[in-house]
């Protein structure tokens, strides 16, 4: 697995990574993909990143840990998490999952209202799995995808990879390295405040859902970032997500379709360091915050693009999620049926390269200056795992449960799994449990 993290550390970096030490095996997720190799690496990269944030504070970081299991466990905990003892409750939503069309499989993702509304108001049927059923059934895959995502929503196909590999957008996807990190505009080199954390004084906004810009953020805050996640009061959540994705960030509410919401963005940009952002590429630019508004608004602000599909390409624009991501690129292909991956590795692969790559360009900031893009995708997430190769598909028993933690938070007593990757000069952590959405200000601390 060192090849792995040498790896992608020379593509966030274009040198190699300092010290690090790696525990455990690949076996501990089942499946032909490499998803443990990458869950440590990208634990790895980083905590690497955080070094060298370190290093910079004259604090010597110490060697790098990065154990599989953990990482493992980290991939996956949304599914661990626990408030007072209960289970997380299913994240999907009752239409949700894979269909069976007529020359092949569709994945239909139903978890907001409006998406679930567009595949019946695309399928023209009500809102009961069996008439979705039915209507899919009764149509090609593709007829089915397209149906549902003019009307709105999100739908992906079962594409085997020989077909993706040929598709347009597919292409786009290969044309693309896995982080793109590049300077956007001028500013001064970066003073940091004191501090003996890798990320202390360094503000966040964020401004995801779901998983993969969550994870990020979750990252941050664990190096000692201050992290404010702006949403929105009438959004729907995935709850169970927002748990497990809001530990040590604050949490408020901003309206952005309004005027008065986008005048208090334009003001917590203006302090931020970083902005974290999942929003469709575009989305953010037709509200007034495009990349050199942003330049020109916080010189040397690291801005960071989290996409589906990459930022090229016929589906650049289009609605995607981890499971839609497996189905189209081909790695959940089988003959025999959709076969996604053990964990949402995608999704959390993206978070956590993405943290790395945030860390990697407020590194650069120190060192050179500039206001800096930092872009990723879950596409090419998926395009770097599929080729680091296969393993034997079968996984071994693995437990988790000496990795988990309790700690208050705004949903009860949660219990969560331990921030991975070992720091010796400051090791990770999460000053505070999930705060509730929408309890804090939308303001930044002194």
């Amino acid at each position: 697995m060192r090849e792995v993290v040498e790896g992608v550390w020379h593509a966030l970096t274009g040198s190699a990574p300092g010290p690090f030490e790696l525990t455990g095996a690949e076996d501990v997720l089942p499946g032909p993909y490499r998803v443990a190799a990458a869950a440590t690496a990208s634990v790895a990269a980083a905590t690497l990143a955080a070094g060298e944030m370190l290093k910079v504070r004259g604090i010597e970081p110490g060697v790098v840990t990065a154990d599989t299991r953990h990482a493992a466990a980290a991939f996956h905990s949304e599914a661990l998490s626990r408030v007072d003892g209960t289970g997380a409750e299913s994240v999907w939503a009752p239409l949700s999952g894979n269909y069976r069309a007529a020359d092949g499989w569709v994945r239909l993702h139903c978890n907001y209202p409006r998406h679930e509304a567009a595949v019946c108001w695309g399928l023209g049927v009500p809102g009961t799995r069996e008439a979705v059923a039915k209507a899919v059934a009764g149509r090609s895959a593709r007829e089915v995808e397209h149906a549902v995502v003019t009307a709105g929503g999100a739908a992906a196909e079962l594409r085997s990879p020989e077909d993706w590999a040929e598709h347009p957008q597919g292409r786009a996807v290969a044309s693309l390295p896995l982080v793109d990190l590049a300077p956007v505009g001028d500013a001064p080199k970066r003073t940091l405040f004191y501090s003996d954390r890798p990320l202390g004084g360094i503000r966040v906004l964020e401004l995801t859902h779901v998983l993969a810009g969550p994870v990020a953020g979750r990252v941050l805050a664990a190096h000692g970032a201050d992290v404010l996640h702006i949403g929105a009061a009438h959004l729907p959540r995935i709850e169970a997500l927002v748990r497990d994705t809001g530990q040590g960030k604050r949490s408020a509410f901003v309206a952005l379709d309004t005027e008065g919401g986008r005048a208090r963005l334009k003001k917590l940009i203006s302090r931020a360091d970083v902005l974290l952002q999942s929003f469709r590429p575009g989305a953010l630019a037709r509200i007034g915050f495009g990349t050199a508004e942003l330049a020109e608004l916080r010189p040397g602000l690291v801005i960071a693009d989290l996409s589906a599909y990459g930022w090229e390409g016929p589906w650049a624009r289009r609605r995607g999620f981890d499971s839609l991501v497996q189905m189209s690129d081909g790695i959940a292909w089988s003959p025999d049926g959709p076969s996604p991956l053990p964990v949402q590795a995608l999704d959390h692969g993206t978070g956590w390269l993405a943290a790395a790559a945030i860390m990697t360009a407020l590194h650069r900031q120190v060192t050179d200056g500039g206001t800096w893009r930092v872009r990723l995708s879950l596409a090419g997430t998926g395009r770097w795992l599929d080729a680091l190769g296969r393993k034997d598909p079968a996984g071994s028993d693995v437990g988790y449960g000496d990795l988990l933690e309790e700690t208050d938070s705004g949903y009860g007593r949660l219990t969560r799994v331990r921030m991975p990757g070992g720091l010796p000069g400051a090791q990770p952590h999460w000053d505070f449990g999930t705060r509730l959405p929408g309890v804090d200000k939308p303001t930044w601390t002194p």
